[in-house]
């Protein structure tokens, strides 16, 4: 486990590296965005020297170091907001969207890929693995504005936009829950397949079991541990991806605001943005290294030795 943390710790500070090298050698300067094209010599030097962009990169990068030790994120070079104030309201909103986006791929995925097992060369199967496909195949950045078009636009059920409404989450969450559903489906029907035929699944309907409890109990447990991995993952993403579907759907979350923190070349948000799905990535994997303990025991006696 501390090797595990250690190999963590180096991902997440390759990412810091990595992020702070490349929107400071990105085309474009803060200074000129602020100012305009307007703006004299002497007051654009006089902004960079402010801000602390006229020092060289390792000194900057130095201080931004220090300063994240000691728990700044820094403040905005626009607005001059400190960071960890946008994070309190954008944060949670992404979190509350990759969530139940997340509960609908599950929901979705995890029983239509238990029935195409059940179902394995019947039509039905063809169906479910058709609509799975269907799925995966629709980037976020078309299903969005169609659902937008049509629950939205069309039969006028639910919002277009925004977050004013309790119901401004369904239209995103579905989004990005529909192309989850998809992966899960497939996921779920191949690991279920190839324990449906396994000597523990004979036996148990040996003894008498109802199917249901066959598959409940006993085949879709053992099949678990590589659903898990999806959803570990696919959650990792939903937080990171949510970019494109805040941007279409104007939820302002971390995905929205770092879109428009690149844009600006807002060098602090633009960090903090990206270390928060970094660490989010890393204690989504750190709990999913759990979940699989306590679900199967081999990888608990594994890890033990």
């Amino acid at each position: 486990m501390i090797s595990r943390l250690l190999n963590l710790i180096s991902v997440v500070f390759g990412v810091l590296v990595l992020t702070f090298l490349l929107i400071h050698l990105v085309p474009g300067d803060p200074v000129e965005v602020m100012l305009g094209d307007s703006a004299s010599v002497t007051d654009r030097e006089a902004l960079r020297e402010q801000l602390g962009l006229n020092k060289p990169l390792l000194v900057q990068f130095g201080t931004y170091l220090n300063n994240l030790a000691h728990g700044d994120l820094g403040q905005s070079i626009h607005t001059k907001t400190p960071v960890i104030d946008l994070f309190k309201t954008r944060y949670p909103a992404s979190i509350k969207l990759a969530f139940l986006s997340l509960i609908i791929g599950i929901v979705i995925g995890v029983p239509l890929g238990v029935y195409a097992a059940l179902k394995a060369g019947h039509w039905q199967d063809l169906v479910v693995t058709i609509i799975s496909v269907r799925l995966s195949a629709m980037p976020v950045f078309w299903l969005g504005p169609m659902l937008m078009l049509v629950f939205a636009v069309w039969l006028g059920w639910l919002p277009v936009s925004g977050m004013d409404e309790p119901t401004s989450i369904i239209l995103p969450a579905l989004t990005l829950g529909f192309g989850l559903s998809a992966i899960l489906t497939r996921m779920t029907r191949t690991s279920l397949l190839e324990v449906l035929n396994d000597d523990f699944i004979r036996t148990a309907r040996a003894k008498g079991l109802s199917e249901t409890r066959v598959i409940v109990r006993h085949a879709l447990r053992a099949a678990l541990l590589p659903i898990v991995t999806i959803v570990g993952l696919q959650m990792g993403s939903l937080l990171a991806g949510t970019v494109i579907t805040e941007t279409i759907f104007s939820w302002d979350g971390i995905g929205r605001l770092l879109v428009e923190s690149i844009e600006k070349r807002d060098y602090p948000v633009t960090q903090a943005c990206v270390l928060a799905v970094a660490l989010s990535y890393v204690v989504i994997n750190l709990f999913t290294d759990v979940v699989y303990r306590l679900v199967d025991p081999r990888v608990r006696h594994a890890q033990a030795r």
